[in-house]
């Protein structure tokens, strides 16, 4: 009797033993489908904003937890101008999260290589290279508004700007600071739409009188909302993103949408033209995965801005009616063959009141 207990004992252990073991091979499999066996490391230079960066990751991780993501984050000019110094010779595998007209100067240089993500196809034309295989596709776009510390406009018994133009108002001397279009992205695009929207001749004018009101020149797109969040600027030329966040945590802002339009730009992808293709199937899941549902969702409620067709609840606190505000002429291509110019005769101007770049 004891001997046949024994047996059933060592029958039911050995069960529980084989169908742990089963479990943890298809734990395994799942894995292994789940990251169709891709592992290896990927170096990704991005200018998205870094506390987002981790929010839009967590889905890449959970697919591909064998592949070692090596992030590289700046301002938008700052990679722009990292990428272009170090040429062919680049340790970057894929651009994520870029201006557009960043990467089209890029590909003057003939540092991106051609490929169509999987699912690109339900990304709109307007945001997305037009010729096959694509060298840029876009996530979402991001606008340029006027953020505004509605507190520190009353004490100075000042009305809220409801356009550029009337930032160069004299009451609003030294009140104002906006991105350098050098370092920022912010910065370019919003000092391209000026030039498209008003004229070369009335754009350099306009940015002349606006110069005697502007307190300094920031290296970060978003750093004019915070400015203005805190009140040690009333107002700050920044992105629409970074005014609604400032609101949303509590700082007496708004936003300000200015009647002429928003300048924007595509935040967007791209592989690098490399001799080396040993990490190119990596790059091309990354690729894949930067236009997927998933993530492509949460770059809307970062933004309030799809590059697909969408039904996504806008996010809390975002301006009505930014869609429609958006500049519809805007030339990408203008922007990244004229960018040089821009920025020499920018910087001659205007230069004396960058803030001093950390070290």
């Amino acid at each position: 009797m004891k001997n046949h207990i024994l047996k059933i004992v060592i029958l039911l252990v050995t069960l529980h033993l084989l169908v742990a073991c089963g479990q943890a091979n298809s734990n395994q499999a799942s894995t292994t489908n789940q990251s169709n066996g891709l592992s290896g490391e990927l170096t990704v230079y991005t200018a998205i904003e870094e506390e987002l960066i981790p929010q839009y990751l967590q889905s890449f991780e959970e697919k591909y937890p064998d592949i070692k993501l090596n992030i590289v984050r700046d301002s938008t000019g700052i990679i722009t101008a990292k990428l272009l110094s170090e040429g062919k010779n680049t340790q970057a595998d894929v651009v994520w999260g870029l201006a557009a007209s960043s990467l089209l100067a890029l590909d003057q240089k003939a540092m991106l290589a051609g490929y169509t993500p999987k699912e690109s196809d339900k990304i709109l034309q307007a945001f997305k290279d037009s010729n096959k295989p694509h060298k840029w596709v876009g996530n979402t776009a991001f606008m340029t508004g006027v953020v505004v510390n509605t507190a520190e406009l009353e004490k100075k018994n000042l009305p809220i700007p409801q356009s550029y133009e009337d930032l160069i108002k004299p009451e609003y001397k030294d009140l104002i600071v906006m991105p350098h279009p050098a370092s920022s992205g912010t910065g370019f695009l919003t000092v391209s739409a000026w030039l498209q929207m008003m004229g070369e001749d009335g754009a350099w004018q306009f940015m002349n009188d606006l110069h005697q009101n502007i307190a300094a020149y920031t290296h970060s797109g978003s750093k004019p909302a915070k400015l203005a969040a805190t009140g040690e600027y009333a107002i700050g030329i920044s992105l629409v993103y970074s005014g609604v966040q400032q609101k949303q945590e509590g700082a007496p802002v708004e936003v300000i949408l200015p009647s002429e339009g928003l300048g924007w730009e595509v935040e967007a992808n791209a592989l690098i033209n490399k001799e080396d293709k040993k990490n190119e199937k990596l790059a091309k899941a990354f690729l894949d995965w930067a236009i997927s549902d998933e993530v492509m969702k949460k770059y809307y409620e970062a933004n309030g801005f799809s590059t697909m067709k969408n039904d996504f609840a806008k996010p809390e606190g975002f301006p009505i009616g930014a869609e429609d505000k958006m500049y519809p002429d805007n030339d990408l291509n203008w922007a990244a063959q004229n960018r040089d110019v821009i920025l020499k005769d920018w910087d001659a101007k205007f230069n004396s009141k960058a803030e001093p770049k950390e070290e």
